[in-house]
């Protein structure tokens, strides 16, 4: 059985739950290798700055992941203007299976041009910041346009809705159900 990889972005003053949400929801599924992305490997600290999460492995180091999450936060209006990630998105959503957004995670998503069109969701107070990327914003938990291989949820709590969306897309319905009891 191949490897799923998914690969979570880490970046400074990211939401922590956006992306451990969507890492315990996702990281005991059969065949699968989660991993901690970012610019450098190393630690980056949360929004408040109390928890630090470490980043695995370089964008160079994961050129195709099966599955993109990219989790939000306060640190995600820096990433809309930051070529190396936008070029990373743009250039593995070329072949991911899902590229995935939590939050205001889908800012960044939009300033990489991947929602171009597209409905999409984020956080309630970030819906004008959103349009402005050329996504049509929406006031739903979780998106999903299954032709385009784009996820996208509103926040926190969404984002392991979505992930549990992921588990039934990328094994079944009863792996989904597994990670839930989980």
């Amino acid at each position: 059985m191949p490897t799923t990889t998914i690969a979570v972005l880490l970046f400074p003053r990211l939401t922590a739950l956006d992306a451990i949400g969507p890492y315990e929801a996702l990281q005991r599924l059969p065949g699968t290798d989660l991993v901690f992305v970012g610019a450098e490997v190393g630690e980056v600290r949360t929004e408040n700055g109390f928890l630090g999460l470490r980043v695995d492995a370089t964008f160079d180091e994961v050129a195709a992941p099966d599955v993109v999450v990219v989790p939000g936060g306060v640190g995600t209006r820096a990433l809309m203007a930051d070529q190396e990630l936008l070029g990373w998105l743009r250039e593995v959503h070329l072949t991911t299976r899902y590229t995935t957004s939590v939050c205001t995670g889908s800012l960044v998503l939009g300033a990489a041009g991947l929602l171009d069109g597209l409905a999409a969701t984020t956080h309630w107070a970030c819906r004008d910041d959103l349009a402005a990327t050329g996504a049509v914003p929406v006031a739903e938990r979780v998106v999903e346009h299954l032709d385009h291989r784009i996820i996208t949820a509103a926040g926190v709590s969404a984002g392991i809705d979505m992930a549990l969306r992921l588990a039934e897309l990328l094994v079944d319905e009863v792996a989904a159900r597994a990670m839930q009891l989980m």
